[in-house]
């Protein structure tokens, strides 16, 4: 039997490929749920960054609108937008579809050709074989997987944390802010009591009316001459009259 498969080595190498691939994306996508099904489980403390984001997120949109009453269609959309990379969730989804047919493809091909050569039932059942046994493989890690199961629990454990426990908490937002990055660091901000120690200073050492009123009252009572001025002019005056 092993040198029945060795025959058509390349067709074999690319089908246990393509299916390889194929289940590899089934089981990326469920550790990536499984992480953050386990992360929602302690919110509060969680370090996972784009929860943290979505906790920023609907935190700044309650505090514009009050009110967001729609929370599902929020977390549905984080939901929608988690990737592995650069690449969407999604894409691996629909890529490990595209994989398995293509494996059954090319495994049918080879069977094709197979019977155009002239090959017996016993020489092309290899691919029927490997097409069967890719297929059973495929559908039983996705269902080991179970995405669908661990989309909806994720949703749960984020609408219930969202509407339940993050409303009205703007405490541990701000410490997650720090924590993303987010917030800037208080060393870097001025420090407004000093600011404006600062500007009191400057206001204090500027003149106030009440010293303008003093300086006045004290140049009112400074004599215009001193005693022997006065009385020099007053000779100077008698002088003048005589």
């Amino acid at each position: 039997m092993l040198t029945v498969f060795f025959r058509h080595k390349n067709f074999m190498i690319a089908i246990l490929a393509l299916l390889s691939c194929s289940i590899l994306c089934q089981i990326l996508i469920g550790v990536l749920y499984c992480r953050l099904i386990r992360e929602t489980e302690n919110m509060s403390a969680t370090k996972n960054k784009s929860l943290q984001k979505l906790k920023l997120k609907f935190t700044s949109c309650r505090q514009l609108h009050e009110t967001l009453p729609n929370v599902g269609v929020f977390v549905d959309k984080y939901i929608n937008q988690l990737s592995i990379g650069r690449f969407p969730v999604s894409f691996f989804r629909h890529l490990s579809g595209q994989l398995t047919l293509l494996s059954v493809l090319v495994a049918g091909i080879g069977a094709c050709l197979g019977i155009i050569r002239g090959e017996n039932f016993l020489e092309i059942a290899p691919f029927y074989l490997i097409s069967f046994f890719g297929l059973y493989l495929y559908f039983a890690v996705s269902s080991l997987a179970d995405i669908p199961g661990k989309m909806g629990m994720l949703r749960t454990n984020l609408v219930d944390y969202l509407e339940n426990h993050l409303s009205g908490r703007l405490e541990q937002t701000k410490l997650d802010m720090r924590l993303v990055g987010m917030e800037e660091d208080p060393e870097n901000k001025p420090d407004s009591t000093t600011e404006e120690k600062k500007q009191s200073a400057k206001v204090s050492n500027l003149p106030q009316d009440d010293d303008f009123r003093m300086l006045g009252d004290q140049t009112k009572n400074i004599p215009a001459f001193t005693p022997s001025e006065a009385e020099e002019l007053e000779l100077l005056l008698r002088e003048f009259m005589a």
